[in-house]
């Protein structure tokens, strides 16, 4: 059988289909036997992460069941298996039952396209689904059919390589994205087998549904990038039983105990003021605050700010510390920027690599506001009040 020839618009479908596509002029292999080594890797790090083979069948996510047929294929192949075989770190390869798919030397594109559950049509519509039966799998497609190719993925790539590494090292956990958990630009997720990166957040608007919206820039570590809404990562999330937040090494014990109702222990609220150059921010100093809370140190927190967006990519000096008890530390942060959301910053600055980000956590209101919300939380009357940006006071509801 003659080697393939594969196009730019094949480079694209396997970019949709969650397979690197990577070019290497040292490369001893084909372009179409890297394809293949690139789909084993991506299995492989599917069992790396949850522990077991990919699953067919439809109530399987999408992403599991496209690995779970491109292992058959793999292991249907001799070619396959041979071109793979030193790289099978977990004997995937070995003592598994294989399916009665047919062999991959017999499959052309179409019929490859067909067993992986995707569909050409006249229009060369690759998004179309062979199993797809319900809406949230639809959903999902659509979500797949959004992604392009990352330009600029080399600068993302080796912030995907560190990550990796600090988890390898224990440096940073994996944890269940909970329902109080935040997204914000430089987070970093797992979601359906794949790392995400939060490049941007944009600007906040009022979505279909009357709530605040914000359209996310999500760079994947296979190469491609989508543009999603806020709300549907969160809820895609919040769906994939295996989702996770791959937390930050410096945000100490905070994000390691979010574990919902049962998170109650001692914590610190801090207050933080920036120290940036940049002029709004400046001119802001004195009633401008980023408000938090950590179960860990604050020193820790905020050790690396001056490279966080989340702390204005600057330096920061702490105005004031809280101790508190018997505390839900996460929904306690919630409440607080809740209390505070009709001031929040509004403003555009850039991250590291020159992308644009819009910080959420930083408040324009005086220290004593603060004092007294801090009051009220020990009095347990703080849900009595809001906050009166005209008055620059908290008013009773």
């Amino acid at each position: 059988m003659a080697k393939a020839e594969f196009t730019d618009e094949d480079d694209a479908l396997l970019a949709e289909l969650g397979v690197e596509v990577e070019t290497n002029t040292k490369s001893t292999h084909t372009p179409r036997e890297e394809r293949i080594i690139a789909g084993f890797e991506e299995i492989e790090r599917f069992f790396e992460q949850h522990g077991r083979l990919p699953q067919h069948g439809e109530d399987q996510d999408i992403f599991e069941r496209l690995y779970a047929v491109r292992l058959d294929q793999i292991r249907a192949s001799s070619e396959c298996s041979a071109l793979v075989e030193s790289r099978d770190r977990f004997s995937l390869l070995l003592d598994h039952p294989i399916s009665n798919n047919k062999n991959l030397d017999d499959l052309d594109d179409d019929a490859l396209l067909a067993a992986l559950g995707l569909n050409q049509t006249s229009e060369s519509d690759i998004t179309q689904l062979k199993y797809v039966k319900s809406r949230a799998e639809r959903k999902a497609a659509e979500e797949i059919a959004d992604r392009s190719v990352c330009e600029d993925f080399d600068k993302f790539k080796p912030l995907f390589e560190a990550v990796q590494d600090d988890l390898n090292q224990h440096r940073r956990k994996t944890i269940p994205f909970s329902k109080d958990g935040s997204i914000e630009s430089g987070n970093f997720f797992i979601l359906a087998g794949q790392k995400a990166y939060i490049a941007s957040v944009g600007e906040e608007f009022i979505g279909t549904d009357g709530r605040k919206e914000y359209r996310l820039r999500v760079i994947f570590d296979n190469g491609v990038e989508s543009n999603q809404l806020m709300r549907s990562l969160q809820k895609r999330l919040w769906e994939d039983e295996a989702g996770r937040r791959i937390t930050d090494p410096n945000l100490g014990p905070l994000f390691d105990d979010l574990v919902g109702e049962s998170d109650i222990g001692s914590g610190t609220i801090y207050v933080l003021r920036s120290k940036s150059d940049h002029p709004e921010i400046k001119q802001r100093a004195s009633v401008l605050h980023k408000i938090g809370v950590t179960g860990g140190s604050v020193s820790s927190r905020i050790a690396n700010a001056k490279l966080d967006p989340t702390f204005l990519m600057a330096d920061v000096e702490v105005v004031a510390t809280y101790e508190l008890y018997n505390i839900n530390r996460v929904k306690l942060e919630n409440l607080i920027h809740r209390i505070f959301d009709s001031v929040k910053l509004n403003i555009q600055i850039s991250d590291r690599f020159g992308n644009p980000i819009y910080p959420r956590e930083w408040f324009m209101v005086p220290l004593f506001v603060i004092d007294e919300v801090v009051e009220k939380l020990k009095d347990g009357t703080l849900t009595e009040y809001r906050y009166d940006p005209n008055q620059a006071r908290l008013v009773k509801i």
